[in-house]
């Protein structure tokens, strides 16, 4: 590919300077990687200017995407890194650098002795810049499209990390496009006959649904036409292939209990036409109760925003509908990228002048405090698998502050978010206004009140096993270990006395 097509390739309009940027570093990887192949017997080229144009299609960002076209230079070619910083600036080759440095990192699994440690290494260099591991999953998502030309132990190893790895680290950053391909592609690798079997389901079950989507589509447009609504499109989206065992695993594998197989998204310009056309569809079609999602008043923890309600339609059969503007769907399919594309005025035509909230990066800041706290490798480890890599949820205070939280989450997870020592004087829990036991599992959008007693309570050894956070589990170890030793030294001192 010559630069002109590579050019065509980004739907984006440089200036001249930025042209020239790309340009010089089009012909410097071009020229370090001259006569490298990759395992396809492809020009190793092809693949930098591959991820570079992944990247593109979520941040058309110079910087970045010169920074990719150059991220394998210092690592697999005679040119270091000294060189891109004199030809490109600091700027640049630093994000060069840390990808590098990522580039080091082979994460195995938990038996190797050295996974720990670089799940640290490669936290931190994410920590000091968020777009060195936006290179990293462009890089590992072409990677993945390339998977097959690999050795087939080669191929499962750098799935599993992809599943375990760099999949939930797409979904945080809200990159739902980036998460779901990544997902699918590892899932095939890993669990080959999951993925056939599933996949074989889900094309059964859409054979006999599809019409009705359809049918559903034309009626939800002339719905919303009656109603005077304004709307850009109507579109379908089926479920992904891994989404939907994930889900089957948490209804016995029953498909029929799964409602948003297939959805209908409603992409509007302002936000007041998403509630406009939520009414309408609840005018005409009948919702399921306790269905409706309202993200846009209060957002998932990686950025989603959009209305989800569930209805059926004419024949009793139920589908979801997804309602949101063409800003949330952006950031909806690129996450906190979209946040630099709104930040440099490049919206979508006609899109509303929202305000854009600010990235959510809290929990990169964690990490680093986690990394700090944390010394032994097995607790590290643990605490990213419970806190980091799990699904998030969004859980309420009486006062509405919200609370960021893994799935499973209970009142004492909720308790310890809250305030350091609140848990401590736990005594009961109310959620959405009903007492509920301490093991109770928190759901997205709830309600949490706790009781609290004037004196601490006494924690046992149950606590540890209910809490699902590092922080609560770190809190409830330190205060068992802590009263053991007093009962302890009161015994010996007991002994003592009677001798």
């Amino acid at each position: 590919m010559n630069f002109t097509d590579f050019l065509s390739k980004i739907q984006h309009k440089f200036s001249d300077a930025e042209q020239a940027l790309l340009k010089r570093a089009f012909d410097f990887a071009a020229k370090a990687h001259q006569g490298q192949k990759r395992f396809s017997g492809q020009d190793y080229i092809e693949h930098p200017i591959a991820a570079a144009l992944i990247l593109a299609g979520i941040l058309p960002e110079p910087k970045i995407i010169a920074a990719t076209l150059l991220h394998d230079v210092p690592e697999d070619t005679k040119f270091g890194l000294n060189e891109i910083k004199k030809e490109f600036g600091e700027e640049i080759a630093t994000l060069v650098d840390g990808v590098t440095k990522l580039g080091r990192v082979r994460l195995r699994n938990s038996r190797d002795k050295y996974y720990v440690e670089n799940l640290r290494k490669m936290f931190v260099a994410t920590s000091k810049d968020i777009r060195v591991i936006l290179i990293k999953l462009a890089d590992r998502l072409h990677n993945m499209r390339t998977l097959e030309f690999v050795k087939e132990a080669k191929q499962k190893r750098i799935a599993e990390e992809t599943l375990e790895i760099f999949a939930p680290i797409a979904s945080r950053l809200g990159i739902g496009e980036w998460k779901d391909e990544l997902e699918d592609r590892a899932f095939q690798i890993v669990y080959p006959k999951e993925y056939a079997q599933t996949k074989k389901l889900l094309e059964q079950t859409l054979e006999q649904r599809s019409h009705g989507l359809k049918r559903l589509q034309k009626e939800l447009s002339e719905i919303l036409h009656t109603e005077g609504v304004k709307f850009e499109e109507i579109s379908g989206r089926i479920k992904r292939v891994y989404s939907l065992y994930k889900k089957l695993q948490r209804y016995d594998q029953d498909i029929t209990k799964i409602y948003d197989l297939m959805a209908l998204r409603v992409i509007t310009k302002a936000t007041a036409e998403c509630y406009a056309a939520l009414g309408a569809i609840h005018k005409h079609l009948q919702p399921l109760p306790d269905r409706v999602k309202d993200y846009i008043a209060l957002p998932k923890p990686n950025g989603y925003r959009s209305i989800h309600t569930t209805v059926f339609d004419a024949e009793k059969n139920i589908f979801e509908i997804q309602i949101r503007t063409i800003q949330m769907h952006e950031q909806a399919e690129k996450g906190i990228a979209a946040h630099w594309a709104y930040a440099e005025g490049s919206k979508p035509a006609g899109a509303e002048k929202e305000s854009v909230p600010a990235a959510n990066l809290k929990w990169v800041e964690d990490l680093q405090k986690m990394q700090e706290q944390l010394h032994n490798p097995e607790d590290f480890l643990n605490a990213l698998r419970i806190d980091f890599f799990q699904d998030r949820i969004f859980v309420l205070t009486p006062k509405g502050d919200v609370k960021d939280l893994p799935e499973g989450a209970t009142p004492i997870d909720f308790a310890f978010s809250v305030h350091s020592d609140l848990g401590f004087f736990m005594q009961g829990a109310k959620v959405n206004g009903k007492m509920v036991k301490i093991e109770h599992k928190i759901k997205s959008g709830d309600v949490v009140e706790i009781i609290k007693s004037k004196k601490p309570v006494k924690i046992s050894q149950d606590w540890l096993s209910l809490a699902r956070t590092s922080n609560a589990r770190n809190k409830i170890r330190h205060y068992l270990s802590e009263n053991q030793t007093g009962i302890f030294n009161t015994l010996k001192s007991l002994i003592k006395r009677s001798k």
